[in-house]
């Protein structure tokens, strides 16, 4: 990677800017996704999806709605518009190119899998997580916010036929990772490896501001891991497209299970952390950290014969 073309600005001005366009941004979106479930389905409905109450057919819609309009959509334009306007530096910001190994994203496919023991390992840990009691209040408080935010993951991936499953996954799997990635991986990730010098430590802060960011904090740990598999994609290849592609795959895995479980087709809950033994995190975590090693070794190849043909990723 070089430093040519980099913005002027400094890295710590660069993320205060981003944070004022994101808080500024959500807050137009949500006036607009209030707005557009207001005019299509009533000013109730907006009450009702506020509370999570939601019993109706037009609710649940409106609740889609509101989800695309008020979060989804503006997290697509704030990575966009950032690094197209602010700083004018697209590909840095958000590592658009599709120059990589086709070989990554077969190897992403079985790290992702293969690592489901070590995320389920994670949630048994974080679950056992308790607060001092001097911060029973603030425990409390993270509960609260856990049941809702699951109370409406419950309603968006209630699937009653093929169609919501298709949806579902083109939706919360592939669209939601897409924008998420540019957000975080693509400019958050490109202002802390400026800002720290260290590609390392700048992975991993966007991996926790990614996991605080969805506002489950007993699954902070899992998708902490993830943010940080996520990173790591993306620094060794140079591509967004890795981490997106790793990003559908577990939440498109995820809205299959809930699926083939609501219908009865499977019998494992999609909640239960209690599938594996011992032996299969021990087997999770050396078969995943070897196919680590195989991607990094291949993205670095691969990046390195592109440099030497003059053309620089970022």
């Amino acid at each position: 990677m070089t430093d040519s073309g980099y913005s002027q600005m400094r890295p710590s001005f660069q993320f205060l800017l981003f944070i004022a366009v994101t808080l500024v941004t959500l807050l137009v979106g949500a006036l607009i996704g209030m707005g557009v479930v207001a005019l299509i389905y009533g000013t109730d409905t907006v009450l009702n999806i506020g509370q999570l109450n939601i019993n109706t057919p037009a609710e649940i819609s409106g609740l889609w709605v509101m989800q695309f309009v008020s979060t989804t959509l503006p997290i697509l334009v704030i990575p966009v518009f950032y690094a197209y306007v602010v700083v004018k530096e697209p590909q840095p910001y958000l590592k658009l190119t599709t120059k990589f190994s086709p070989q990554l994203l077969v190897l992403v496919f079985f790290i992702m899998f293969m690592s489901m023991p070590i995320m389920e390992q994670l949630s048994n840990i974080n679950e056992r997580l308790v607060l001092p009691p001097f911060l029973k209040g603030v425990e409390d408080w993270m509960r609260a916010a856990e049941h809702q935010a699951e109370k409406a993951t419950n309603i968006l991936l209630k699937m009653d036929n093929v169609w919501d499953l298709i949806k579902a996954v083109l939706f919360v799997g592939g669209l939601t990772a897409l924008v998420e990635e540019l957000m975080f991986r693509g400019v958050l990730q490109t202002i802390f490896i400026r800002w720290t010098q260290n590609p390392h430590a700048a992975i991993w802060i966007t991996a926790a501001l990614f996991s605080a960011f969805h506002m489950e904090f007993f699954g902070f740990l899992p998708r902490l891991m993830l943010g940080i598999f996520f990173g790591y994609f993306v620094y060794w290849s140079g591509s967004i497209w890795t981490s997106v592609w790793a990003h559908f795959v577990n939440n498109g895995t995820a809205v299959v299970i809930t699926y083939l479980y609501q219908h009865k087709t499977i019998k494992v809950s999609p909640d239960d952390t209690h599938v594996f033994s011992l032996v299969g995190y021990v087997f999770s975590i050396i078969i995943t950290v070897l196919l680590l090693i195989n991607y990094r070794n291949i993205a670095l190849a691969a990046r390195s014969n592109i440099t030497s043909d003059g053309t620089e990723l970022d």
